[in-house]
């Protein structure tokens, strides 16, 4: 019997710390590849107790209605984006950039893009009001939760974490137009290039010149954003006392998507944490037929392409040139592409639906990534120390790229010149043949490699950390609540300026009464 009561007090013992440290967590997400992140980290969570709840579109084309790990809400909407609608957007810049697409076609479709960028922010607007003037708030209400988790690429999850009133966790590289780091840490665009410039932290006059109008530029576009889509749902919901802006930095914990290995190294701010490379892991066994077909490769080894979730095909003469390269490689090629068959293709080269990107890269055989440049594929390469041929098609990815050109880790081709004068296969021959490459890319791996704790156990800790302690504020710098005239000291300078010009003006009108006083004297003893 007392055997019996002893083992039952240790059962006791041994369950009840989970069922404490389990948190209920809220999670508003982001579509595309955003999401592919995030289901990673949510899934770590789910793993260590947590209850995930997420909202989430009827026009959702990634985040599935029914899950093992999460609760699901899904709120009813008439129009959202789509992956159509980002794939068109893709293929006309490849099209342009190729000159296929005439300029004026192309300068409707770009002089448009900000009123498409409008659109899907509106899209967002649209999925948080469908949430807060229904019996779905009441509901979240109700269901006591912890904290609000998000990616702030799209706003909708900071008025909902304030609505709540919950902390709040970023995962987080992109705010609505910019990279996160420019909103909540000290950035000098003299030597932090914004995204888009194409420049590396050593800019010359002229560079840091276009890099300043760039960062204008992007600006505009964020108060444009905000003033007509996410500070007139701040008005409605929260009252005109609240600033939007300012509830976008006074989020808890920042999540960044980054490290110093593949970033620039910048000012950062203590509640800003760094997880780049979470969602990377060691290979694990690929698929029979994968790896039947990996093996075949002998000596040579593999190559592996993909161009990210957006991009299904390219153009029939395109896609032909690259298989065409392919065809006189002597390793094995497996390449994600759901376009048409292309006629070039050759016996060494397999085209997949869908691939086990990770696995793949961190197979002994692997030998080159051929890559748009997305921040999870790169993430993966230097990971694994697989170099890479990259194909940037838009917005971040020629920079991400970059970042690895200039560490020797990478050669860059343009949508342009890849069918061009064999330079998509001189590209592909020089990263396989120079030692340099594999050399450059695996020192950068050890680097991300070598530390303390794993980027995802790092960012578990700090959600956990939000959910014990209620939030963060000890970490939040005060700056965020200042004016920007107070942020930059203009008002300080503006007063010591003054002070100064009137101990002047005092000092030199004291010496002109002395002067006119003893002129006087003077006059009068004369």
């Amino acid at each position: 019997m007392r055997l019996l009561y002893f083992c039952s007090a240790l059962l006791l013992l041994l369950l009840l710390p989970r069922a404490c440290q389990g948190g209920n967590i809220l999670v508003f997400p982001t579509e595309g590849s955003h999401w592919i992140n995030m289901e990673i980290l949510l899934k770590a969570l789910h793993s260590r107790g947590h209850n995930i709840t997420i909202v989430r579109s009827s026009k959702s084309w990634y985040i599935k209605g029914n899950s093992s790990y999460c609760n699901t809400f899904t709120v009813p909407l008439e129009r959202a984006p789509d992956q159509k609608f980002f794939t068109k957007i893709i293929t006309d810049i490849i099209q342009f950039e190729r000159g296929a697409l005439p300029l004026t076609t192309f300068l409707h479709a770009t002089v448009g893009m900000f009123s498409t960028f409008i659109e899907i922010h509106t899209a967002v607007g649209d999925f948080v009001s469908a949430i807060l003037d229904t019996e779905l708030i009441k509901t979240l209400n109700e269901s006591k939760f912890d904290l609000v988790l998000t990616d702030p690429c799209w706003g909708g999850g900071v008025i909902l974490a304030k609505y709540l009133n919950l902390p709040l966790v970023y995962n987080v590289r992109w705010l609505i137009t910019t990279e996160a780091h420019f909103a909540i840490a000290p950035s000098p665009i003299s030597y932090i290039p914004l995204t888009g410039s194409g420049y590396t932290n050593k800019m010359t006059f002229f560079q840091r010149v276009k890099n300043t109008i760039i960062f204008l530029t992007v600006q505009m576009h964020d108060i444009l954003a905000t003033k007509q889509v996410y500070q007139q749902l701040c008005d409605r919901y929260l009252g005109s006392d609240y600033d939007f802006n300012q509830m976008v930095v006074d989020a808890d914990i920042w999540l960044m998507r980054v490290d110093f290995v593949f970033d620039y190294p910048r000012p950062t701010m203590p509640n800003v944490v760094y997880i780049g490379g979470f969602q990377c892991k060691p290979a694990e066994p690929l698929p029979e037929h994968l790896e039947e077909f990996v093996q075949s490769s002998g000596e040579h080894g593999v190559i592996i392409m993909s161009l990210g979730t957006f991009v299904d095909e390219l153009p029939d003469d395109m896609a032909n040139e690259i298989a065409s390269t392919f065809a006189k490689l002597p390793q094995k090629v497996i390449w994600s592409y759901k376009g048409s068959r292309p006629s070039t293709l050759s016996n060494n080269t397999l085209v997949v639906d869908w691939m086990p990107q990770n696995d793949l890269l961190g197979h002994p055989k692997t030998k080159l990534f051929v890559a748009h440049g997305g921040t999870n594929g790169v993430q993966e390469a230097i990971y694994h120390g697989v170099p890479v041929v990259g194909l940037p098609l838009f917005f971040d990815q020629y920079d991400n790229l970059l970042r690895l050109q200039e560490r020797g880790a990478a050669k860059i081709l343009s949508t342009s010149t890849v069918d061009k004068d064999d330079n998509f296969l001189k590209a592909i021959q020089e990263v396989l043949n120079e030692p340099s490459y594999r050399m450059n890319m695996q020192r950068l791996s050890k680097l991300h490699r070598d530390k303390p704790m794993r980027p995802i156990d790092t960012a578990l800790f700090w959600i956990e950390f939000v959910m014990r302690h209620k939030g963060a504020a000890h970490l939040k710098a005060q700056s965020y609540r200042m004016p920007w005239y107070s942020y930059h000291s203009v008002d300080v300078v503006l007063f010591l300026t003054g002070a100064v010009l009137l101990m002047l003006i005092t000092t030199v009108v004291f010496i002109r009464c002395l002067c006119n006083t003893a002129c006087k004297h003077k006059v009068k003893r004369d």
